[in-house]
Parts: C-alpha cells; structure tokens; sequence
C-alpha cells in the first residue's frame, strides 16, 4: 500500500512539474510577443518578462507552499532555484556554448542579484522569519527594480521582427498559462509534501532539490535554447532576473500573506546562494562572457553542494 502510495505521489509531482513547464511556456510565449509588439528591447525582456514568465512556477510553489505552512518548501524552493539557476543552468548552458553578457549586466544586474541575496540572508538570520514589514522591503526594492528596467526599456531600442500572431491570442496564451501554472503548483505542493513524510525527508531537503529542480525547468530550456539561437542576452538575463524576482517578488509577497519561517539550516543555503552569484560575477569579469571552463566549476561545485545536502 506504501509503495502504491509513493508512485501516486510521483506521478502527480511528474504531473504537476509538466503542467508548470507547459503553463510556464505559454505564458512566457504570450508576454514576451506582446512585448516585443510594444518595442521593448530583448534585454528588457530577457530581464523582466521572460525572467518573471518562467519564475511563475516558484512564485505559484512558494505562495502555495507558504499559505500551507510549508516553509521549508516555500523558502528552499526559492532558494534552491537561485542556486541551481546559476551552478547547474547556466554551468550546462555555457558548456554548450560560451554565452556573452552586456556591461550592464556585470556592472548593476549581477551586483543587485548578490546584494538582495544577502539581505535575504541577513532578514532570516535576524529574526528567524521574514516578516511582513520586511516583505514590504522587498516589495519596494522590487519596484525601485521595475524603475531601473523601465529606464532601461527607454533607453533600448528592439531590432527584432515584429510578431505576426494577433494580440487576442497573446493575451489568451498569457492567461491560459496562468491558470495552468497556478494549477500545477498546487499539484506539487501537495505531493512533495506528501513524498517528503512518506520517505522520512525534510521539507528543506525536498524543498532545494526536487522541487527547485522541478520549477527551474522553465529557466533551464529557455536559456539553452536562447543561447543555442545566440540570444545571450535572453540567456543570461533570463537567470539574474529569475533569482532577482524569485527573492523580491516571491518571498516579499508570501511574507505580505503570511510571516514566512527561516530555519537555521537555509543560513548555509543562502550563503551558498550568495556565493554562487560572486561565482557568476568573476567567471564573466574579465572577458565578458561565460566559458566552458567556468561552466565545469559551476557543475562540480552544485555536485559537492548536493553532497553536502545529503550527508
């Protein structure tokens, strides 16, 4: 009966990542069109709609996870995502090919990324939760984001050609994409919970592996494919973006409905994730772009801290 339990378990959590990848596709197929009708530079997009398009999965896990009191899901989620999308994402992308990064990515996106880590960080290990005054810091830092990608979008200008599918059908794939991502997080939630008590596992353990693994699948695909297609701008910004919103729009907004716990434990998870975005920073400093040598490091380096996890 155990073991029938369990493949029903896996089966929905198989089920639930496949509806946030395809809900996750749609959404970010609708929205970044729609950008593109409106002008918006493939940076901005890359940044903004396309990072924020493909973190619907851990912003629908979290929330979900956090009105349930999951914390260790809500939490490792997030900040196993941040981790993964740099060591494992962007360590295989590079590998395929070396993909380039804009200064201003170096020089503000990157920084910001390590910046609003470490007061994550700081935030739970001062008070053992994020509460709701600081989720309202994280929402004000996320605006003074938006700010700084608007100015960028006026700044841009976009060279691609215009998409020729109607604006009805945009919209319709957006919202579609929604529902179904908001769907399959529940699906999810539900059954890493219940794999966890099953298999004797921690939430926090549950939390940055499978499920971080299973809600990076969009940022995964996106930036392989991008950079295949020489989009590096796509690529790379897709990544800093996605772990910038993951923090202050997904962790500030389950904070707003409910005071998100911190368990002592996450202290080393976020100081892995902030070191994982110094790791970025120095593997693209001096030549402007991510090498396959540096993707290698980016890989033994999630290896050795999955082992960690383990023991």
């Amino acid at each position: 009966m155990i073991i029938i339990q369990l493949i029903l378990q896996a089966f929905l959590l198989a089920f639930g990542f496949a509806m946030l990848m395809k809900g996750a596709d749609w959404f970010v197929d609708g929205s970044s069109e729609i950008a593109k009708k409106l002008g918006i530079p493939q940076l901005v997009v890359g940044l903004t709609i396309v990072a924020m398009g493909t973190s619907t999965p851990e912003a629908a896990v979290s929330i979900t996870a956090a009105l349930k009191n999951n914390a260790g899901i809500a939490v490792g989620n997030i900040v196993g995502s941040n981790i993964l999308n740099i060591l494992i994402i962007l360590g295989v992308t590079s590998v395929i090919v070396s993909v380039s990064i804009k200064k201003s990515t170096l020089l503000i996106e990157i920084p910001l990324m390590i910046v609003v880590t470490i007061i994550f960080t700081f935030m739970g290990m001062a008070g053992e939760s994020i509460s709701r005054i600081e989720g309202i810091v994280l929402w004000l830092l996320f605006l003074f984001y938006l700010g700084y990608l608007f100015s960028l979008a006026k700044k841009g200008s976009e060279e691609d050609k215009k998409p020729e599918q109607p604006t009805w059908k945009l919209i319709l794939l957006l919202i579609l994409g929604g529902i179904v991502v908001i769907a399959g997080s529940n699906i999810t939630v539900n059954a890493a919970t219940q794999l966890a008590k099953m298999a004797g596992l921690s939430e926090r353990f549950i939390g940055l592996t499978i499920v971080a693994l299973g809600t990076s699948l969009p940022e995964f695909v996106t930036s392989v494919n991008a950079a295949r297609k020489g989009n590096a701008d796509i690529a790379i910004g897709n990544i800093v973006g996605s772990n910038i919103f993951n923090i202050l729009f997904v962790i500030g907004t389950s904070a707003l409905i409910i005071p998100v716990p911190y368990e002592a434990k996450f202290i080393t998870d976020g100081v892995i994730a902030i070191a994982a975005g110094v790791l970025l920073w120095l593997a693209v400093f001096k030549k402007m772009e991510l090498q396959r040598t540096w993707g290698i490091i980016m890989l033994v380096s999630y290896s050795a801290y999955f082992l960690y996890l383990l023991i």
